[in-house]
């Protein structure tokens, strides 16, 4: 992917956290996203996050798949490792570098495409072993790569670019990850910074999977049939001289923290969605009540946002496997090959 970078001049007064960086050392390169995408949103809320953790950037790791939201991790912490899968195969690239160094935080952004359609599998079996890592995924219930097709989160009766409505029922991330024992799941917009920072930073110290779904409003493909601006009156009503595309530039959407239960918020089509904040007796600990709150929130045309669901003291990947405390890119090449007697102890053992 080509990113531009920014520019290395900075404020001396910057504030720095405990580890004397600034906002801007856990920034990367110029995003090339639509302009207004909530992507960028999610980007500026991972920054925050970061900072206010003092968590070192060269002991990260940044893991992504193929889509939109995959570019998302050029965009911040320039100084950290980073690994870009092919589609829908970062659970298991994350798996296996998880594996081999549990020194490094790791973050793996992903799209509702990436993660819902051609890389559902590799999210379940992610979420079965309790990989350590923070999963995010943007959702946006489009492919908007490849020009706004249904994905797989697209709620029934949504219209797609060219008008058509959508008759399949969704995926829910939060339900799935619900269903098959996830011990961190949560949901966000990105237009709230005040709930997503804190979100993220729950999840990137959470020992285990932390799955977060955050509504990321794609403003690329919200012209529908009838429309006398839309790209396809247009292109029906003029002599093309050559295949030009235009993206019109669109205002991040944004919303302020209040007391409401729910918060209704106008998306770029006009279409409204309502996002509801858990309540203050809410039980996190409880994964019925998570369940039902979600399914409750979904009947009423709701958005659950805010902490659904954490379990405390579950047993991670490199517990349930019992590895070695120091990460195996550490260790010396005889540690790792002890030689015949070793492996014939070891063979004995399991007589």
């Amino acid at each position: 992917m080509t990113s531009i970078q920014k520019p290395q001049f900075r404020h001396p007064g910057l504030p720095k956290n405990a580890l004397g960086y600034t906002r801007r050392d856990y920034e990367g390169a110029m995003s090339t996203l639509c302009a207004g995408c909530g992507h960028d949103s999610v980007t500026a809320a991972l920054i925050q996050a970061f900072w206010e953790l003092d968590l070192p950037p060269n002991r990260a790791a940044k893991m992504s798949g193929i889509g939109c939201s995959s570019k998302t991790t050029a965009y911040f912490m320039k100084g950290s490792h980073g690994f870009n899968s092919v589609h829908g195969r970062m659970p298991s690239v994350t798996s296996g570098a998880a594996a081999a160094n549990r020194g490094l935080t790791y973050i793996g952004i992903s799209g509702d495409g990436d993660s819902l359609s051609i890389g559902m599998g590799q999210l379940c079996h992610a979420i079965r072993r309790n990989v350590r890592m923070l999963y995010v995924i943007e959702n946006n219930g489009v492919y908007g790569l490849t020009k706004g097709q249904f994905s797989a989160s697209a709620d029934i009766g949504s219209t797609s670019k060219k008008g058509e409505a959508n008759v399949q029922p969704p995926i829910d991330p939060a339900l799935l990850a619900l269903s098959l024992g996830a011990t961190f799941v949560a949901r966000s917009f990105s237009g709230d910074k005040s709930q997503l920072v804190p979100i993220l930073k729950a999840g990137l110290v959470h020992d285990g999977f932390a799955l977060i779904d955050v509504i990321s409003p794609c403003v690329s493909f919200n012209d529908h049939e009838g429309s006398t601006k839309s790209y396809r009156f247009t292109r029906e009503h003029e002599v093309e001289m050559t295949e030009v595309d235009f993206v019109p530039i669109r205002h991040e959407i944004t919303t302020k923290d209040t007391d409401s239960a729910v918060t209704a918020v106008q998306m770029h089509d006009g279409t409204v969605m309502r996002f509801r904040k858990t309540h203050e007796g809410y039980d996190p600990t409880d994964r019925e009540q998570a369940y039902l709150h979600v399914r409750e929130c979904t009947k009423r045309g709701e958005v659950a946002t805010g902490l659904l669901y954490i379990e405390r003291g579950g047993a991670d990947m490199h517990a349930v496997a019992r590895t070695v405390e120091r990460p195996l890119a550490e260790l010396t090449v005889a540690e790792l090959c002890p030689g015949k007697g070793a492996l014939e102890k070891l063979m004995d053992s399991y007589r």
